[in-house]
């Protein structure tokens, strides 16, 4: 029998929680009412002392911490061990990770451990009180169809879920919660990779996941040769450079710049849609930012009805004017 129980991984870096740990606690609250289950993390670190509160403020009613040196930065073969072991002793009904490098290589090993399925990547959750189901939705088919997976026979079910696609909700600054002191022994755990040096490669001056401005290039803009347009008016907005597929599949730019199911989920505060004619694989990846502007000639094309301001023209004169203005207005 399972435990009536959603756990969230609780994914640290240096005492910080991730943005998509504090996304997943917000959808558990909804998944908790739903079912009935309680919401718990799991939080693996060197010192739980400053992280235990800020995952009861977003929701979750227990914590099962486990506290060790060597735990402090990620690595799979002890994350794994603790986690599969917890997940053996408790037996949780859901458990959930952010999509991140670090869930996308802890879940699937997980998985194997304690004989588990796993959708990878998701864009939404929701939950069957008739069946007692997760919903499990994903992109399928290079993004081209939405397919929602079930797993009635085997426990947990457990899905990565990409960040940004849920609302951060925060309960409040001082909420009550449960610490469960997890017992740690990764003695028999051969150490197969040591952390000698730590670097981080700049790939653009703005990371798309955490931006809050986000100025996106299409295929509309006519090839690579436009898309210094582009990120001359993400400079001047301090904004990320965004791009859809189209451009991506041509070579026009590189890979991480790309929006959409297949790409990276956003939800900036503003984001500026160039040429992108609005196809669903794209509008699945933004149309949850804040607020959404359009730059395309084709007054009927789809980007518009997500469009909190449409622009019909040309975005070859549209975009200098908008930098030239932009910068003005900074002098």
């Amino acid at each position: 029998m399972s435990n009536k129980e959603i756990w969230v991984f609780a994914e640290q870096r240096e005492g910080v929680l991730s943005n998509a740990t504090l996304e997943l606690l917000s959808e558990g609250q909804i998944l908790a009412k739903k079912s009935g289950y309680t919401l718990c993390a799991m939080l693996l670190s060197s010192d739980d002392t400053n992280l235990l509160q800020g995952l009861y403020n977003y929701g979750a009613k227990k914590v099962y911490s486990a506290v060790d040196k060597k735990l402090a930065f990620y690595q799979n073969d002890y994350y794994s061990k603790v986690i599969s072991d917890l997940i053996n002793e408790n037996k949780p009904e859901i458990v959930l990770y952010g999509a991140t490098s670090v869930g996308r290589s802890l879940a699937p090993t997980i998985a194997v451990m304690v004989y588990a399925g796993l959708t990878a990547d998701c864009t939404e959750l929701d939950f069957d009180t008739e069946q007692m189901l997760l919903l499990q939705t994903r992109p399928a088919f290079g993004g081209n169809i939405m397919a929602t997976i079930l797993c009635p026979n085997h426990r947990p079910q457990m899905s990565t879920v990409r960040p940004n696609v849920f609302k951060k909700t925060k309960l409040s600054e001082n909420e009550k919660g449960e610490k469960v002191a997890v017992k740690v022994d990764l003695s028999k755990v051969k150490e197969r990779m040591r952390l000698i040096e730590e670097t981080i490669e700049e790939m653009d001056a703005v990371d798309l996941c955490e931006a809050e401005f986000i100025v996106s290039g299409g295929r509309g803009i006519g090839g690579p040769e436009n898309f210094p347009k582009i990120q001359a008016l993400a400079k001047e907005l301090g904004a990320a450079v965004g791009a859809s597929r189209a451009t991506v599949d041509a070579g026009w730019i590189a890979h991480f710049h790309q929006v959409g199911q297949t790409g990276k989920t956003v939800c900036p505060k503003v984001y500026i849609a160039c040429g992108i004619s609005g196809a669903i694989q794209h509008l699945a990846g933004m149309q949850s930012s804040d607020f959404i502007v359009a730059i395309n000639k084709d007054p009927q094309a789809p980007i518009f009805d997500v469009a909190d301001i449409g622009v019909v023209g040309d975005l070859h004169e549209i975009v200098p004017e908008l930098t030239s203005q932009i910068k003005a207005l900074k002098k």
